[in-house]
């Protein structure tokens, strides 16, 4: 173009912000009601266009198919949903004290409270629970807290339709992929005539009944344990039970093995030796003099087997020498807290045990970011942290122990404030 408007004048000036405002008001804007049933629209199209093909190809047939459709709906309350055309959530900073001290986790009040009712379900329960540690060689108070924590023993609300959380999120969410396997998984589920969908309940992360399975679990390690031809995690204990103890099997439990011991580490050795992967046979890691807190000595079945290092707050809290089936608890949930609550819940119930000797101290307080730059320091200088994330695992917690002892300070395998300086 070689012609140009004029400039408006001042007066122009004026008014030009004016009508720009009226015309924006003016002008039609999507509402949310519109949005959502746009996006519904689309969701119908996409289970006909991209998710049947999929589970057709899977063995699911059409009509299956479209009665565990007829009556699912978005549930627009769920966390992490991205609607299609929307951007994904930016990485949340890593600026608040995330990792809060590890002694929080462990509720004294609900760990009594758990306890008491474990002990009388344990009772309850005590010929499936035998016939369950014989089937496979779980003892029956790991599997008694497990669905304690998980379930509150059944009793806790779980209350979602599970197919309309696995739907949605499988639709749009920022794990779609994921769910999108076990959405495919929970078809299965429904197919095999195990549960009726109107019973198929879960959590709003989608894991389901009382053990809290994700389906594609569901389908590997649900058991039938009271013979009625049907796996039903939802209502019946019996195949709560050993559908737990028979995940845990198939994930490496060693039979007559306890998950581990509360120790006290003397102060010539190490806390920098922490990890499963730095494992040694347990009458070694005695020799070196470390004993138990509760002033037994270690089975003598135990010996020879292989234990590890375990020190969740460095030298500031509780120390364990634990066994592999520390780390198969660990399979049901990742996290050293979450398989130390399960142990030590456990041998409440077995024992009458209580708290932790061992007194978690004032750790906890520091900043994921400060603790992230830790780790990058603690990696530029050829240490190992495993992933670098703000949060201090044990591979972060050893590496700190041996910069510490690296540089004349008393190791104590633990992030801490008068460290940021000088890394």
């Amino acid at each position: 173009m070689t012609e140009c408007m004029d400039a408006p004048s001042g007066k122009g000036r004026r008014i030009l912000p004016l009508l720009v405002g009226i015309l924006l008001a003016l002008s039609p804007l999507p509402a949310l009601a519109a949005s959502k049933a746009e996006t519904e629209a689309q969701f119908r199209q996409w289970l006909q266009t991209d998710l049947w093909p999929e589970a057709k190809k899977s063995g699911i047939s059409e009509q299956s198919f479209k009665a565990a459709f007829a009556d699912v709906k978005l549930n627009w309350d769920l966390p992490d949903l991205v609607p299609p055309g929307s951007k994904p959530p930016s990485t949340q900073k890593q600026n608040q004290a995330e990792f809060a001290s590890p002694g929080a986790y462990f509720s004294e009040k609900r760990l009594q409270g758990l306890a008491a009712t474990g002990r009388a379900l344990a009772q309850e329960n005590a010929a499936t629970l035998k016939r369950i540690e014989k089937t496979y060689g779980v003892p029956g108070q790991i599997v008694v807290a497990i669905w304690g924590r998980e379930s509150g023993f059944g009793k806790a609300k779980i209350p979602h339709p599970i197919m309309d959380v696995l739907t949605t999120k499988a639709f749009m969410s920022t794990r779609g992929d994921l769910f999108r396997r076990e959405l495919i998984a929970a078809l299965h589920i429904l197919d095999s005539g195990d549960v009726r969908e109107a019973e198929m309940k879960g959590s709003w992360a989608g894991a389901m009944g009382q053990p809290q399975f994700l389906p594609t679990s569901f389908l590997k390690y649900a058991v039938d344990f009271d013979g009625d031809g049907r796996r039903d995690i939802w209502k019946s204990t019996p195949d709560t039970l050993a559908s737990i103890a028979n995940y845990l099997a198939e994930k490496g439990w060693q039979r007559g093995r306890d998950w581990g011991f509360e120790v006290k580490i003397p102060a010539n050795v190490s806390c920098a030796q922490e990890g499963p992967d730095l494992a040694k046979p347990i009458g070694q890691w005695a020799a070196s003099g470390i004993t138990r807190i509760s002033g037994k000595a270690f089975p003598s079945s135990e010996s020879k087997a292989d234990g590890m290092m375990l020190v969740p707050a460095g030298r500031h809290g509780p120390e364990f020498i634990v066994t592999p089936n520390f780390y198969v608890i660990k399979e049901y949930n990742n996290s050293d807290l979450y398989a130390l609550f399960i142990g030590n819940l456990a041998d409440r119930i077995s024992t009458g045990g209580g708290a932790f000797k061992g007194a978690f101290g004032d750790v906890g307080k520091m900043l994921r970011s400060d603790v992230l730059r830790m780790q990058k320091s603690l990696e530029a200088q050829g240490h190992d942290v495993g992933k670098a994330d703000g949060l201090p695992g044990f591979k972060t917690r050893r590496s700190i122990g041996r910069w510490q002892a690296d540089n004349g300070m008393t190791p104590t395998c633990y992030p801490e404030e008068n460290m940021l300086g000088k890394l």
